[in-house]
């Protein structure tokens, strides 16, 4: 009976603080996000990461960042990667990719959308994202880097002008997922041909 007790408790306690990160008050934010980290869980990370849209300092957002960066709870990955994925939060990808590349948590399960999201994305992200993949743990299973390889092709494909800065970075990226797969020689899949 204490146990559910104590379940309602923290749960009130959680949506007082998530209450205090959109109060606008500087010190009431920087509190709760201290606070949050010893008692929240993973329902606190979409209010967490909607700080970054709003225009609270700088100093707020470095918190914010350092949080998401230090999270241990494995639940969080499925959560952080629903919200990567959520185009609401495309403003703020790069900062929650810096984050994911900093964590000690594992996101190999998630290669390809990694892949995805530097094929989609700008430079920057697609930098952001050969850092993640560089660092991921493995053991990687072959319909991921499969499906990788498949959005690979679709930028080598992709007609339109590519930036020569990000091809780079998506040729480097290439030959990291070439190297997870137990592809033969033969099968070498043909990448950024750059055309000027």
């Amino acid at each position: 009976m204490s146990t559910n007790n104590g379940g309602k408790q923290q749960k009130i306690k959680v949506k007082l603080l998530i209450d205090e990160l959109n109060s606008g008050n500087p010190s009431k934010i920087s509190a709760s996000i201290k606070a949050l980290q010893a008692n929240g869980d993973i329902s606190i990370l979409e209010p967490m990461v909607r700080l970054l849209l709003s225009d609270v300092s700088e100093k707020i957002k470095s918190e914010v960042i350092e949080f998401l960066s230090s999270l241990k709870d494995t639940d969080s990955v499925d959560e952080i990667m629903r919200i990567l994925k959520d185009p609401a939060y495309n403003v703020v990808r790069g900062n929650i990719l810096a984050t994911i590349w900093n964590s000690p948590l594992n996101y190999s399960y998630y290669l390809a959308d990694f892949v995805e999201i530097a094929v989609e994305g700008d430079f920057m992200e697609a930098v952001e994202c050969l850092t993640i993949i560089e660092n991921l743990e493995g053991p990687f299973e072959e319909r991921y880097v499969l499906e990788s390889q498949l959005h690979l092709q679709d930028y080598a494909k992709d007609t339109t002008p590519k930036d020569p800065k990000k091809a780079q970075i998506m040729s480097e990226i290439a030959i990291l997922i070439k190297d997870f797969s137990n592809m033969d020689e033969d099968d070498e899949i043909e990448f950024f041909n750059e055309e000027d």
